[in-house]
């Protein structure tokens, strides 16, 4: 296994360390979404090479952590170790690196079975094992389908758009993080069930579904009535950030952009990057430490700095999404109207134990521009909307007018 550093998006992917209190990868996520990751090499300070392999599957973190976790070689180590003496005696294996994990306060450390991994690296390419929906946390608590993909498990079903999620497997999901729902509709293999208690209106009903291997894509550009363009990222999966810039060219001269960020639980912090380049003339993205150094994120040169742009976020926006939204805010390139993030913005380490499965631990944190960390705080809106965002979210784009 490479030691790979990784910011912390998980692409709606099971925490297995707490179980129940998964996280997204959030990736949000797509239902997919929420965590792909983002890697680095020790030396590549742009985030857009791919990382070497490592002879040392552990580092050591800052000492400026939210929550104090131990060093997390020592953790590695006592993961690997509670992981073969486990085998030994014929136990799970896993289930003894995820109380390693657990004991280290780590609270974004993870531990992942081969399958679970396997799928979180592929998601990272735009591929997934879910029913194919979006979902969103309304005001109320409730989940609220935001999105069906098309030709997926869940529109075959007849789920639509602003239905309801009540339970996934006779779990209630009411009150719950979007991440940890989406996390409970994924799953290792295609052709498995999970069953869905919708409400549509006063109709409430059970539906069982197939996972299946499905492939998305993360970007989608519509045009708004005042002629301004929407770019909705779900989620920073490869070539997404590319995307964003395409998009950007390709607007009409006079057109602002609305770049909506919400329910992105993160991905390749490479192509966030690559997205902050569409809409900034190079400089820092953000800064991130690794064995107490501190590293830099710089976007390239050549993007559109004229448009005026809107960025939309909520609690399902997180890590690689929040870096961005951190920047084009610290950076006066975007007035970011929505509610507060998730506050994600740990960098991970993977190691890969006895049994195949694989500890991810924090070996640092990420801080915007301006140095604002974003682990455990998130990023607050210039203009807090959480009913009718995008109409407000628009209101304030037509009111900063067409680029002068």
């Amino acid at each position: 296994m490479s030691g790979l550093v990784r910011f912390a998006d998980r692409l709606s992917r099971p925490r297995r360390i707490r179980r129940g209190a998964t996280l997204t990868l959030v990736f949000a996520s797509v239902l997919v979404t929420g965590a792909a990751t983002g890697s680095w090499s020790d030396t590549a300070d742009d985030g857009r090479n791919p990382p070497p392999p490592s002879a040392r599957p552990g580092v050591l973190a800052s000492s400026e952590r939210a929550d104090g976790p131990g060093d997390p070689a020592d953790t590695a180590e006592e993961a690997a170790d509670a992981a073969a003496e486990a085998m030994a005696d014929g136990k799970s294996a896993t289930k003894a690196a995820e109380e390693a994990v657990s004991r280290s306060g780590d609270r974004w450390g993870s531990v992942y079975s081969p399958g679970e991994y396997q799928e979180f690296e592929k998601a990272l390419g735009g591929g997934y094992t879910g029913v194919g929906l979006w979902a969103r946390r309304a005001a109320d608590g409730r989940i609220e389908v935001s999105r069906v993909q098309r030709d997926g498990p869940a529109d075959r079903a007849g789920l639509r758009e602003g239905d309801r999620l009540r339970t996934v497997d006779g779990k209630r999901v009411t009150g719950r993080p979007v991440t940890e729902v989406l996390a409970l509709l994924r799953g290792d293999r295609a052709g498995t069930p999970v069953t869905l208690g919708v409400e549509r209106g006063t109709r409430a009903w059970r539906e069982t579904v197939r996972r299946a291997h499905l492939s998305t894509d993360p970007v989608t550009v519509s045009e708004l009535p005042s002629g301004a363009v929407l770019i909705k990222v779900a989620a920073f999966t490869k070539d997404s950030g590319e995307a964003v810039r395409t998009a950007v060219r390709e607007a009409p001269e006079d057109a602002g952009i609305m770049l909506d960020l919400r329910g992105n639980s993160g991905g390749l912090v490479s192509e966030a990057v690559t997205a902050a380049s569409a809409l900034v003339d190079g400089g820092l993205v953000a800064t991130y430490d690794v064995r107490g150094e501190e590293k830099a994120l710089h976007a390239e040169r050549g993007g559109d700095t004229d448009r005026p742009v809107v960025a939309l976020v909520d609690g399902g926006t997180m890590s690689a999404a929040e870096l961005l939204t951190g920047a084009l805010q610290d950076r006066g390139r975007a007035v970011v109207v929505g509610s507060r993030t998730f506050g994600k913005g740990a960098v991970q380490m993977p190691s890969r134990l006895p049994d195949g499965s694989v500890a991810e631990l924090t070996v640092g944190h990420y801080r915007t521009p301006s140095g604002r960390a974003v682990d455990g705080r998130g990023i607050t809106p210039d203009l807090e909307a959480d009913e009718r965002a995008e109409e407000r979210a628009e209101t304030v784009l037509t009111g900063l007018g067409p680029p002068s």
